[in-house]
């Protein structure tokens, strides 16, 4: 249980795709406007994760591993996170229509994310075990709405301070997303100093 834990904490804080990995930079970026909608892109990505490794995973150690189609794994995986983006849009369509407006095309962005890719990639090259892997991926989807809702928060009131017209917009947007990133480095090497 203790390496598990090791696991989820270092994929929120030590090795988050966002801040660290600079995996899923585009709906960081684009979502990141409003809480609201920073809230809604998080749960969305997270529960894709979490639903992608639990079926990349098998089908990669079960089909493709055994007879040797390894090659094949990145389309089997983007073709898997698709169908569960579709659902994930059809379901906050259905439900949540006031979000489904508000995420607009970031959400069937989520389909070429690289952090949604990168996780169920990088479980199978870290060799972790299934629950390793759904550990990592809930940790990474944490992670991400982490960053995300922080960054909602600080671009808030970026947005509402008084910059300098040559600082209005990206340029403000870029140097409050590296000082975020940047705060997130002092979490190196505390995970397992807690969990020792």
């Amino acid at each position: 249980m203790k390496e598990l834990m090791i696991i989820l904490f270092s994929a929120i804080l030590v090795e988050n795709f966002v801040l660290n990995k600079f995996m899923g930079i585009c709906p960081f970026l684009g979502v990141s406007k409003k809480m609201s909608s920073a809230l809604g892109m998080s749960a969305a990505v997270t529960f894709v994760m979490l639903m992608a490794t639990a079926l990349t995973y098998p089908i990669y150690k079960l089909l493709l591993e055994p007879f040797s189609l390894d090659y094949l794994r990145v389309v089997v995986f983007i073709l898997i996170i698709a169908l569960f983006v579709q659902l994930t849009e059809i379901i906050i369509k259905r439900f949540v229509p006031p979000l489904y407006h508000s995420l607009g095309v970031y959400l069937p962005l989520i389909t070429t994310n690289c952090a949604v890719l990168g996780v169920t990639i990088l479980n199978i090259d870290n060799t972790y075990t299934f629950a390793q892997s759904m550990f990592n991926s809930l940790g990474a989807g944490i992670g991400f709405a982490l960053a995300l809702v922080i960054f909602a928060g600080v671009r808030e009131r970026v947005d509402a301070a008084d910059l300098p017209k040559a600082f209005k917009g990206i340029p403000a947007t870029l140097i409050a997303a590296s000082i975020v990133s940047l705060s997130f480095v002092g979490f190196s090497g505390i995970v397992e100093g807690i969990f020792k």
